[in-house]
């Protein structure tokens, strides 16, 4: 599994909610048809308010964001049990959540999707990185550099829940290590 990911990220601050990452009118999408799947993409952070966030995530008429990196503040995917919100950031070519604290529900979806890994910050970097700005992300390393500095951030260890959403989410996990039939 890839375990670095680089690129430039999206930065959005504290009590993002899973209405702002996937509003209720697109959960009507099903994620298990392929169509709507990538469909589902296209939405992804569209409840942010224009006036907090002017550079869209997901540009219009795109399927997928160039931000292949969200940083977040405290809070990150509260509000609602929504599965779909996870979906949608992968489903956006999103692959890594870093923040400095998530919901959760939230988080026990990215790892039971396996459509993000949800990374948790030491470091408040939604006050240090800004829109486009490039990362390495080393989950080996549990560590964030960032290519204009140098300068490297930590982040918790993933632990047990890297080798869920490495497998591609809980179920293929289970077909994986014997768990339940294939």
């Amino acid at each position: 599994m890839k375990s670095v990911f680089t690129g430039p990220v999206y930065v959005v601050r504290d009590n993002i909610d899973t209405d702002q990452i996937i509003p209720a009118q697109y959960l009507n999408l099903i994620p298990t048809i392929p169509e709507e799947y990538e469909k589902l993409g296209s939405y992804a952070l569209c409840g942010l308010p224009d006036s907090l966030y002017p550079d869209r995530f997901v540009k219009p008429g795109q399927l997928d964001s160039q931000y292949p990196i969200v940083v977040a503040g405290r809070n990150f995917g509260c509000g609602s049990s929504r599965e779909h919100a996870p979906i949608a950031l992968g489903s956006a070519n999103c692959r890594v959540a870093l923040a400095e604290s998530f919901a959760r529900i939230f988080f026990r979806n990215c790892v039971a999707t396996g459509e993000l890994y949800p990374c948790e910050c030491v470091d408040r970097l939604c006050d240090r990185l800004n829109n486009g700005d490039v990362v390495t992300v080393d989950l080996d390393q549990a560590t964030v550099t960032v290519q204009g500095t140098g300068k490297v951030y930590p982040f918790k260890p993933l632990g047990d829940v890297r080798p869920v959403v490495d497998a591609g989410g809980l179920f293929n996990y289970a077909r994986q290590t014997g768990m339940i039939a294939r």
